[in-house]
């Protein structure tokens, strides 16, 4: 790993400097890279990926014609975050996500930034995940979402930004500390030198914040993790969280509403159960009042959720605060609740209903990558570098 010049291809190199010299809090790990004899490295990541399997750490995909289940991709070189860069990203995630919950609580009530003129209605009302069953709703604590998984970038210079949030049941943490375990385990003169914040405390603070979320603040709560089942791909982390919590893992089938109350049915009969973090999308949880086709939900869930009798975690309908044109608003939906500016600032973002933005984007999409606004999973999406004259012409 040794350079006298490095073209970063305009992209920020985590690791390097252009002028490849190690950058600032990297200089350590290059040390020990350094050191290790030739091929050590690679064997490393063998070790790794080895002990990923055996530990059954995978993911599914769907459509895959080879085989639904992979190996989650580990590099054996940790992508470092300085602690001054940290506290930047925590400072600017509580700053976005709690606006987002105040959006959250405001248009499923007064909608008072849509009174005032901050966020167009139609926005709010022809975005998919508007749901209205949700209006006039007040979840548990007033916390619409206690879970979120936020995309970030950098720019060339190092920027840091906000690609997307997902507010609705983001997935992927299972895999941050699982791979910290196995690269503890396979590489540990990594750590060995460095002060690394750990992060294995998660599911206990996972779990305080479900049992927090409890129906007339019960001081034992059962709280379960409510999974799609093993098809899902994120079925490893249902079961992980799950096991790392100490709490049940359960199938729509496996609960059931009786007197107003949701009760997982048990060999001992059946027990109430106060906090259900789902796992599955709003439209699946309750046939009676999203899909009525769904097969993994629970019927008359949501009228037990309504009345206050469980908790939910997320809230449903939190989905319409991560919808592609509301990312567009955040900037201002930040300055309206909170009267402050964004920390961690938005990718630039062009709505294309605006007739100046849509020629903008059409002139440009050679360098832009436009996506659909009510799909999600990379549909509808162009990837305007990669993509071909013909591919640009048929999207525009």
């Amino acid at each position: 790993m040794q350079f006298t010049a490095y073209d970063t291809e305009g992209f920020f190199d985590e690791m390097f400097q252009a002028t490849g010299q190690p950058r600032r809090g990297a200089a350590a790990l290059v040390q020990q890279i350094n050191a290790l004899p030739a091929g050590e490295l690679l064997r490393h990541q063998r070790a790794a990926e080895q002990a990923l399997l055996h530990m059954g750490i995978t993911f599914n995909v769907y459509g895959d014609e080879a085989g639904t289940e992979r190996i989650f991709p580990f590099d054996i070189l940790p992508r470092i975050v300085r602690a001054h860069d940290w506290t930047l990203i925590e400072r600017g995630l509580r700053q976005r996500i709690q606006a987002l919950n105040l959006f959250l609580d405001d248009i499923y009530q007064q909608q008072r930034i849509v009174k005032d003129g901050v966020v167009p209605e139609f926005v709010i009302h022809s975005a998919k995940c508007f749901l209205t069953p949700c209006v006039g709703l007040r979840p548990p604590r007033g916390i619409w979402c206690h879970i979120t998984g936020t995309d970030l970038v950098r720019d060339r210079d190092g920027q840091i930004y906000v690609l997307e949030d997902n507010l609705r049941c983001p997935s992927g943490v299972s895999y941050v500390l699982e791979n910290r375990q196995v690269l503890k385990r396979t590489f540990p003169q990594v750590f060995a030198a460095s002060h690394v914040r750990p992060v294995d405390d998660y599911p206990s603070r996972l779990l305080d914040t479900l049992q927090y979320l409890a129906p007339d603040y019960i001081s034992s709560p059962t709280v379960v993790v409510l999974t799609p089942g093993v098809h899902n791909s994120a079925y490893f982390e249902h079961a992980f969280l799950a096991q790392q919590m100490g709490v049940e893992l359960v199938e729509g089938r496996d609960l059931v509403v009786v007197n107003g109350f949701v009760c997982m049915r048990t060999t001992k009969g059946l027990q109430r159960i106060d906090v259900i973090y789902r796992r599955l999308d709003d439209d699946f949880l309750d046939p009676q009042t999203f899909r009525p086709d769904s097969m993994l939900g629970v019927p008359g869930l949501f009228e037990v959720y309504q009345d206050g009798r469980v908790a939910l975690a997320n809230a449903t309908g939190t989905g319409v605060a991560d919808d592609k044109v509301v990312y567009a608003y955040v900037p201002k939906i930040i300055r309206y609740y909170l009267n402050e500016d964004i920390l961690l600032p938005n990718v630039p973002t062009y709505v294309c209903w605006d007739d100046t933005e849509r020629q903008h984007v059409l002139a440009n999409l050679d360098t832009l990558v436009v996506k659909a606004a009510n799909e999600s999973g990379g549909y509808g999406m162009l990837i305007g570098p990669h993509a071909s004259v013909a591919e640009r012409q048929e999207f525009a």
